[in-house]
């Protein structure tokens, strides 16, 4: 195999997608063992925060009672708690992330498809449109420049992320996007991560490719430790397309990835036992980059491959990867990813990266026509014995039908977006919220208990806090919107404050000074010392805010990125609703239950489109107002 030259430098001819990204004088990982050590919130600011985000949800009888309770658990068992919590963070980075793992992810024995991420590849918006026959082109560019965005992790080129001052910000989360995989346990999953840079040793390079069903391991680097072109990847996708289309039936072994986590991790066991065979095949796929799937269908639009992205076919996957990709034979692509590794926002950075990429060279690839010979794609299969075909069918059988369990909506709003809120000096992502907040009030004539995603990525192995953004403010605001008569000015004073709050929430919820994740480890604390559960934790003022994964609002930012993507919603009668801001559009990705028959991720998108018209309405007749009277 002819050899190519060494990469040199990550900036030589760099394009501009390569330049946001790559550094010559930082290594990726460099500062994250000087991050700040996780700190333990004061006790008396985190129930006063809880107080603060109660009040706007219960009754001033309830919020009374709330409030005494809060005051018996600080001079109390709260007291206890915080001192063990103290405790438990002696000489730990981070005193959550464990915990976290554990509890918002690896215990939880439901199908992973309920609580993984996934969102439409967004190449269709612009550069491509769905065609038949680009599908084994189309994903050999996404996964050459997937393994160039690896490549730039591994060589540690990948400048390391710093918020707006300049600060740096944890990075672990690169380590985890690829070459990982959730194992299931029968009581608890675990978290197996490969991932090496090129300075700690070697590291897994392969990728798995299915097709019809079949499971291929396709190398993506060249004797030299270079790239494949896309030539020579999409050759391989045609070499293990047409062994493929020779091939029987299916093992479908994927589709136990599916079931109930207890369930799956049974079979798994199964098939360790069955024959030291099914271990290597297993660690092939556990290694694996990652994993793409080749679907015999087409995608539609958005909103169809957002649905797919959660609850599509999985003929073509293996839900526990930490990160995978389809490609439809019109060429339409998705990603998904297992939420315990990382959060949304490490698919912006890996698919906003390939989709500048794909757009700069308009969506074909311009270097060399040369094909080189490769060694063919290797077929994996399990030895699979009669036990766990039984098991196969029943999970085929059960997935048809949780597939059918919720919808989601991708809905563009095109009258305006970030621009007009800059040049009205209002933020973004407060504006957002607040339109989310009377979609809401207005479809339920009531305030709902929100979750918006605050990154706290300045400390070490951070990760999130809840941003609860019911507040008092949002409410009047809400409230004077239904108020006929309200005048615009007030409205529009009543929204400034409203924003104002917001973001001064946002800034306390990045600093870990919200009261989620203090109250989660208080909790937890009582949990492992067999004490009785705080009579806090019982008040049905906890749920009716939130607490418990009770949000019937469960939102986040995706940024001003031209990535979109969610989850689905935490609770039966809550909507999912994940946004991104771009210049002069606000895209929204809204997912439902379908078993709630008061919430409809359509009826939502339309009371979004009416709220964010109303809004701009109330501005720009205020400020028109406030102009004349001067």
């Amino acid at each position: 195999m002819r050899k190519t030259d060494k990469f040199k430098s990550p900036l030589t001819m760099a394009s501009d997608a390569d330049s946001s990204i790559l550094s010559e004088t930082e290594k990726t990982f460099q500062y994250d063992k000087d991050l700040k050590t996780l700190p333990v919130p004061e006790l008396s600011e985190t129930l006063k925060n809880y107080l603060e985000s109660v009040k706007p949800l219960v009754t001033s009888e309830e919020y009374r009672q709330t409030e005494f309770l809060c005051q018996q658990f600080a001079s109390g068992v709260g007291k206890e708690l915080q001192e063990k919590l103290h405790e438990r963070a002696e000489g730990k980075r981070n005193w959550l992330d464990k915990w976290w793992e554990d509890a918002a992810y690896l215990e939880l024995r439901m199908p992973l498809p309920l609580m993984n991420m996934g969102g439409p590849g967004t190449y269709s918006e612009d550069v491509w449109p769905p065609q038949e026959g680009t599908q084994l082109f189309r994903a050999a560019l996404t996964i050459y420049h997937i393994v160039k965005f690896w490549q730039f992790t591994h060589r540690e080129q990948h400048k390391p992320l710093k918020d707006g001052k300049g600060k740096p910000l944890c990075m672990y989360q690169f380590r985890r996007v690829f070459n990982s995989c959730r194992i299931p346990g029968v009581f608890k999953d675990k978290l197996e991560e490969y991932f090496k840079t090129e300075s700690e040793g070697i590291c897994p390079s392969h990728i798995i490719v299915m097709c019809k069903g079949h499971m291929f391991m396709v190398n993506t680097l060249d004797d030299s430790g270079e790239v494949l072109t896309p030539l020579e990847i999409e050759a391989q996708l045609k070499r293990l397309r047409q062994e493929a289309e020779m091939l029987g039936a299916p093992q479908e072994v994927n589709y136990l990835t599916t079931l109930p986590r207890t369930s799956w991790a049974e079979y798994r066991n199964q098939l360790l036992a069955c024959h030291p065979h099914n271990y290597e095949v297993f660690d092939k796929i556990q290694s694996a980059m990652t994993l793409y799937g080749l679907d015999d269908e087409n995608a539609e639009d958005l909103t169809d491959l957002a649905n797919k992205s959660l609850l599509g076919s999985v003929q073509n996957r293996w839900c526990d990867k930490s990160i995978s990709l389809s490609a439809y034979k019109n060429g339409m692509i998705l990603c998904t990813a297992d939420h315990s590794f990382c959060e949304g926002i490490m698919m912006v950075h890996v698919c906003g990266y390939t989709h500048k990429k794909i757009k700069e060279s308009n969506g074909l690839w311009q270097g060399t026509k040369i094909v080189r010979p490769q060694p063919p794609p290797v077929l994996l299969k399990f030895v699979v014995p009669d036990e766990v075909r039984h098991g196969i069918e029943i999970a085929k059988t059960a997935y048809k039908e949780l597939q059918r369990c919720a919808h989601c909506e991708v809905f563009k709003y095109r009258g305006y977006g970030k621009s007009y809120c800059k040049q009205m000096k209002l933020h973004p992502d407060a504006y957002c919220q607040l339109a989310i907040h009377l979609a809401y009030n207005t479809m339920h004539g009531r305030m709902a208990p929100a979750y918006e995603t605050a990154p706290i990525k300045q400390f070490y192995h951070g990760r999130t806090e809840t941003l609860r953004s019911c507040t008092m403010e949002a409410k009047e605001w809400c409230q004077s919107m239904g108020d006929k008569s309200c005048s615009n000015t007030r409205r529009y004073d009543l929204f400034v404050k409203a924003v104002t709050k917001h973001n001064a929430k946002m800034a306390d919820a990045s600093d870990l000074k919200a009261c989620d994740r203090h109250l989660m480890g208080l909790y937890l604390i009582a949990k492992e010392e067999n004490m009785p559960v705080p009579m806090l934790f019982q008040d049905p003022s906890f749920v009716k805010s939130g607490g418990g994964g009770n949000f019937l609002l469960s939102t986040s930012t995706i940024g001003y990125s031209t990535i979109v993507g969610g989850v689905l919603p935490m609770c039966e009668n809550c909507y999912g609703c994940f946004y991104r801001i771009n210049e002069n559009m606000l895209t929204f990705f809204i997912s439902t239950w379908n078993a709630d028959k008061m919430t409809s991720s359509q009826g939502f998108a339309k009371a979004l489109g009416k709220s964010l018209d109303r809004m701009q309405d109330v501005i720009n007749q205020a400020t028109i107002a406030a102009k004349a009277r001067l």
